[in-house]
């Protein structure tokens, strides 16, 4: 449940299950494992040849005052996760998505570079300004994509 999930710093959620008599064709969500060790501990727990989910907790400063908790959604589909697991994966994230409805912005990962902690830090950073009417792109909703930010006017 979404109230457990955020007890702990990061939580990875992969699309099949890893016990033994389940195929790697399961469409059966479970929590694989959890961590406190942010990005860094979640790449290191990343498969290259799976797809997966992770509710992660982003810590940050921006000064020597303040200091924020984010949650940020990744959706990881590894470099050599097979091409029928890639199809499915835009169906099993808006499943997520209703489950764990609370996160600040969504990083789609491919690569584990995507998910080094200081771009995502800037990129959380502009979000939470822009959700306070202080930067210059209040208005929009942002969605982390692998080399850059788009956005959606709303």
């Amino acid at each position: 449940d979404t109230h457990s999930a955020a007890r702990h710093a990061c939580c990875l959620f992969d699309t099949f299950a890893r016990n033994a008599g389940q195929s790697d064709r399961s469409d059966k969500l479970q929590l694989t494992s959890t961590g406190s060790g942010g990005l860094a501990e979640l790449r290191e727990q990343l498969d290259d040849g799976k797809a997966s989910y992770a509710y992660v907790r982003v810590q940050y400063a921006n000064d020597k005052e303040s200091k924020r908790e984010k949650f940020i959604l990744v959706i990881w589909i590894g470099p050599n996760c097979k091409v029928m697991r890639k199809a499915k994966i835009s169906v099993h994230t808006a499943d997520v998505k209703s489950v764990l409805r609370v996160y600040s912005m969504e990083v789609p990962a491919r690569e584990k570079d995507d998910l080094k902690e200081e771009p995502i830090i800037v990129k959380l950073r502009k979000v939470s300004m822009d959700a306070f009417g202080v930067g210059p792109c209040s208005h929009r909703v942002y969605n982390w994509q692998a080399g850059g930010a788009s956005y959606d006017g709303v």
